[in-house]
């Protein structure tokens, strides 16, 4: 499954080499509560099909009548981008099912250009972040490759976002444990890898849309071509798999790189990797573990939603609060480091 943002382009960039007429609306500036962030995207067909959302559903069912219901689809006239708000009003933002003072901008853009959308998405194919640059004015679009994803940010009178390839996950260890995780990951549009030497355990896998890969995991992880949206998670409880596969994780850009296991397993672990690994406390911060946010979780179900949880954070900037931590949460309770 890719991510919504590249599913919104590539379905626009397909109705326009059809010959359809197509609105792409990107949410440009939000106050107050927003059901989304700035940057999301959808893409209005002539016809009234929609693909991604810049609401809870309301502004997509108004956009749709004022730019194809009302006008039979001859909304969609050519015209330089647009700028229009929801949501000033009380009434509007009872209207259009907006929070208690929420307030969104939107920006339109009339029928795209199809060979831009075409190279945008060429750059995202081959793995590579996009810096999508639109000139409000004139509608231009340029584009520039760039080596560190950027905030979205839009003035007034240029809008600019960076786009780049959808979120991954590499699981070491295929066991019960990342089954359920894979899933979690597919479902969040995260493309999911799982490597496991043991054939036993590889050759028992069963959730499809998940790259299978065979080999050393420290190998897997160098080959892997880890990037700033990578997260790489060891589950396989075996330090032969994954101390070597951290202790390559840890020295490139992923933005999520820890292990399953108990306290004691967690910290004999670290005392491993500076004993004979040459790493020190200061370049084993990034290493988390134990993994996961604390929600008493027992199952391998439970257990994944926790650590999907933990990893969706780490993804969206949110610092958690130290009392969500399993650790943390057990050292409270007064629960034995082995657990």
């Amino acid at each position: 499954m890719e991510s919504i943002d590249v599913l919104v382009l590539r379905t626009a960039r397909d109705w326009l080499a059809a010959g359809e007429r197509v609105l792409l609306a990107t949410v440009a500036r939000t106050w107050g509560s927003s059901p989304r962030p700035v940057g999301s995207m959808m893409a209005l067909r002539n016809d009234g099909r929609v693909v991604g959302s810049v609401s809870g559903g309301c502004i997509e069912d108004d956009l749709i009548h004022r730019y194809t219901t009302l006008h039979g689809g001859s909304g969609m006239r050519e015209s330089a981008p647009e700028v229009v708000r929801y949501g000033v009003s009380a009434d509007d933002a009872h209207r259009f099912g907006l929070p208690c003072g929420g307030t969104l901008e939107l920006v339109l853009e009339f029928d795209p250009a199809l060979s831009s959308l075409d190279e945008l998405l060429r750059e995202l194919d081959a793995g590579r972040l996009v810096r999508r640059e639109l000139t409000l004015k004139t509608g231009e679009v340029t584009l520039q490759p760039t080596a560190t994803p950027a905030q979205f940010t839009f003035d007034g009178q240029q809008m600019l976002n960076t786009l780049g390839p959808g979120y991954r996950m590499l699981m070491i260890g295929a066991g019960a444990l990342a089954e359920y995780l894979a899933t979690m990951a597919l479902f969040n549009g995260f493309k999911v890898a799982v490597c496991d030497p043991r054939p036993e355990h590889i050759e028992a896998w069963e959730v499809s849309g998940v790259e299978r890969i065979v080999g050393m995991p420290d190998d897997v992880v160098r080959d892997f071509a880890v990037d700033v949206r990578t997260c790489i998670v060891a589950l396989s409880h075996d330090p032969k798999l994954d101390d070597l596969a951290l202790l390559e994780a840890l020295h490139g850009p992923a933005f999520y790189i820890g292990a399953i296991g108990s306290r004691r397993n967690s910290q004999l672990r670290r005392e491993r990797l500076i004993e004979h690994f040459g790493e020190t406390h200061a370049s084993l911060e990034r290493l988390r573990g134990p993994i996961g946010l604390y929600i008493g979780s027992k199952t391998p179900a439970e257990i994944a939603v926790s650590v999907m949880a933990e990893i969706l954070a780490a993804k969206n900037g949110v610092s958690v609060p130290s009392e969500f931590s399993i650790a943390s949460s057990k050292a409270h309770e007064g629960l034995p480091a082995s657990r």
